[in-house]
C-alpha cells in the first residue's frame, strides 16, 4: 500500500447547537391547543348541522376563539405567551358558562390543560 492508495481516516465534525430541553409548560399547551381545536370543530359542525345550534354569543365565541388563542399561548415568545394564555382561559370560562347546556361542556377538558400549563408558564416566568 502507497500513500496515494492508502485509506484516510478523516472525520468532519458537524457543529450543532445544544438543545435546550423545552418548558414544563410546553406539552401542557400543546394538549390544550388539540383539545380547545377538537371541541371547536365539534362546536362548528353543531353550528352547520341539519339541526343547528342557535348562533348565540357563547356559541359564536366558541366557534372562532379558543383553537387561535391557545395556539398562541404555546407558540407565541415569551411575554405574549402568557396574555395569550389568560385570555383563552378567560374565553373558556365565558363560553362554557354561556353554553353549559349545549357544546360548553366540551370545552372543560381543554380549560383543565390550559390552566395547568398556565400555571406552570407562570412558575417559569419568576
Amino acid at each position: 500500500m502507497t500513500a496515494e492508495t492508502a485509506p484516510t481516516n478523516i472525520t468532519a465534525r458537524v457543529a450543532r447547537p445544544a438543545t435546550v430541553p423545552a418548558p414544563a409548560s410546553w406539552p401542557w399547551m400543546r394538549g390544550a391547543l388539540i383539545l380547545a381545536g377538537a371541541a371547536q370543530l365539534i362546536t362548528i359542525s353543531a353550528l352547520t348541522s341539519a339541526d343547528p345550534l342557535a348562533a348565540t354569543w357563547y356559541s359564536l365565541l366558541l366557534a372562532i376563539a379558543p383553537a387561535l388563542l391557545t395556539a398562541a399561548a404555546a407558540f407565541a415568545p415569551a411575554p405574549a405567551n402568557l396574555l395569550a394564555a389568560i385570555a383563552a382561559a378567560v374565553i373558556l370560562v365565558g363560553g362554557i358558562v354561556g353554553g353549559i347546556t349545549h357544546t360548553g361542556l366540551f370545552f372543560v377538558p381543554a380549560l383543565a390543560v390550559l390552566v395547568v400549563g398556565t400555571g406552570k408558564l407562570w412558575r417559569e416566568r419568576g
